[in-house]
């Protein structure tokens, strides 16, 4: 009888017999033998049966008060567990950005945070500058006309919207004046507030292109203030990684001419070129005049 637990079970049976005949037992040799048993049994579970690997926990938000809002305030990274990687670091991502707090002047201004849509797995990453007021109200990028446009610029491409993803380098609407309607260029200091959650995106999806959409998206990413007109149709890179510069579909909404649109989609084909992607005779005649 050389097993702990085959022992115990064998030291208590007398006192559960007793039991069943309504004895009581004494209490000290029934708590020594219970305990007993209980170790053993824990004992030969540990042995038998390895516990599953633990789950990191992800990070811890509270709230704060701020006018006329409520705003999560991320505690420092001190007073968090470490995050699940993979797709449980995407979550986790997800629910920081969604809860963050860093700027509180469009804390209060904001309907909510515009994370990102997509694929999180997207080997091509289209960056713009900031949420308009649809996309503040609907929490999607690009959902205006403009954003319109962008996804048909995505189909000529031969991609849908959810093969790719669609980021910001400011997640929240610029904060407008009172009284005053329309949408505000993000400030440099906003941007360079917020490009870290962008960077942990792109660190985490690991596109192999990304597209700037306008000169504000480029200069929140890239830091590049260039005119668009010098930057666009060449590469540059961001971490590694091969950045394509071209207009915002907001500029071809403003300026149709065949010309403009031809050179926006001169930088797609680039970039389906860097992709390795079959080219069409008929893509590579989008927006050429007739013969």
């Amino acid at each position: 009888m050389s097993d702990p637990f085959q022992k115990a079970l064998h030291a208590t049976l007398p006192m559960l017999k007793k039991i069943q005949h309504g004895i009581k037992p004494a209490p000290k040799g029934s708590t020594a033998a219970l305990k007993s048993l209980r170790d053993a049994a824990l004992a030969k579970r540990r042995i038998t049966k390895p516990a599953p690997p633990s789950t990191p926990g992800t990070g811890v938000a509270t709230e704060s008060r701020l006018p006329g809002k409520t705003a999560s305030k991320i505690l420092p990274p001190a007073a968090r567990l470490p995050a699940p990687s993979g797709g449980g670091r995407w979550e986790s991502l997800r629910a920081e950005v969604l809860a963050c707090g860093k700027c509180p002047h469009l804390v209060s201004s904001r309907t909510q945070v515009v994370f990102g849509v997509g694929n999180p797995a997207a080997e091509l990453l289209f960056v713009g500058e900031a949420p308009g007021a649809d996309e503040d109200e609907q929490g999607e990028p690009f959902v205006g006309m403009a954003g319109q446009l962008l996804t048909k610029i995505i189909q000529a491409m031969g991609f849908e919207r959810s093969d790719i993803f669609i980021a910001n380098v400011l997640k929240c609407r610029p904060d407008m004046p009172p009284g005053k309607s329309g949408n505000r260029k993000p400030k440099p200091a906003e941007m360079a507030t917020c490009l870290p959650w962008l960077g942990e995106q792109i660190a985490l999806i690991k596109p192999r292109v990304i597209v700037a959409l306008g000169a504000t998206a480029t200069e929140g990413l890239l830091g590049e203030t260039s005119p668009l007109r010098d930057l666009r149709g060449r590469w540059l890179e961001f971490q590694g990684i091969p950045v394509m510069v071209t207009y915002h579909p907001a500029y071809l909404l403003r300026n149709q001419s065949l010309s403009e649109k031809r050179k926006v989609w001169e930088d797609m084909l680039l970039v389906l070129e860097k992709l390795e992607k079959k080219i069409t005779a008929k893509q590579r005649a989008f927006f050429t005049k007739p013969a």
